[in-house]
């Protein structure tokens, strides 16, 4: 394990823990089993929204991943969100939404692999301009229900990849079955992403940068779905896991490289 890259993992947070009932934090074992099985070591930082404490957390390690969780504030993307909007969203924590917006800006800050899970996902696209929509059943109501926590570990519907996206490549397929538990959903996108997947309803499932903006990071793909819970049943999701460390291996020993180049006298 000492060669294994080292993945930064986001949590949820809780208002009451389980020890002493403190604010504590929060993560489902699936991520980290995910990361471990693909080769990578994962840690699991505080929810502390302190610059150069996340600065140096990135900076120590070889890729970041944002996890899934509760809604995320409207008040971030949509200041003026009705009141009976804001009634259907689930209780939320600002203290993580700014946290992993300055840890989302500082991967950008220092250019590491990012993989990002549905909260996590909608996440990045508010942080880059984008906007949500705020209730999925209200909003857009069709034919699907992508609120299935019921079913989280089984396939819920099919979504469809673009031609030539980092996603269908690495999945190798250009339809795939995928869970769904989300009750928000990307409305606006940000002007540097793509969509890169979409269910039958429109819903956006994946997005990826455009071509053009590609080289701000070595690797991204966000996805709305949750892969880490379809392993053992989907083996094909599990690619995603793999490439996202390989690549943050990758990175590293590039990194390394270029290190050992500038000490050379």
């Amino acid at each position: 394990m000492e060669t294994a890259p080292l993945i930064l993992v986001t949590a949820s947070t809780q208002r009451s823990g389980a020890e002493f009932y403190d604010y504590s934090i929060s993560l489902s074992d699936p991520y980290t089993q995910a990361i471990v099985k693909a080769g990578g070591l994962p840690i699991v930082p505080p929810c502390m929204p302190e610059p150069r404490l996340i600065a140096e957390y990135v900076r120590r390690c070889d890729g970041v991943m944002i996890s899934g969780g509760d809604d995320i504030q409207p008040e971030l993307y949509n200041p003026k969100v009705p009141k009976k909007l804001k009634a259907t969203c689930s209780e939320h924590d600002p203290l993580r939404d700014l946290f992993e917006t300055l840890l989302i800006q500082e991967v950008f800050h220092q250019r590491k692999p990012l993989l990002l899970i549905c909260r996590g996902m909608q996440m990045l696209n508010i942080c880059l301009g984008g906007t949500l929509v705020t209730d999925l059943p209200s909003q857009r109501g069709g034919p699907l229900n992508h609120g299935r926590l019921d079913l989280k570990d089984k396939i819920v519907h099919d979504i469809n990849l673009k031609e030539g996206a980092l996603l269908t490549a690495v999945l190798g397929q250009k339809r795939v079955g995928v869970n769904s538990s989300h009750h928000q959903a990307v409305d606006r996108l940000a002007d540097c992403l793509e969509i890169t997947a979409t269910a039958e309803d429109g819903v956006v499932e994946a997005v990826e940068f455009k071509r053009s903006e590609q080289t701000r990071l070595p690797f991204m793909i966000a996805v709305q779905y949750h892969p880490e819970r379809l392993l053992e049943t989907e083996p094909v999701h599990f690619e995603l896991f793999r490439s996202f460390t390989a690549a943050s291996a990758l990175d590293r020993g590039s990194r390394e490289k270029l290190q050992l180049s500038s000490e050379t006298p």
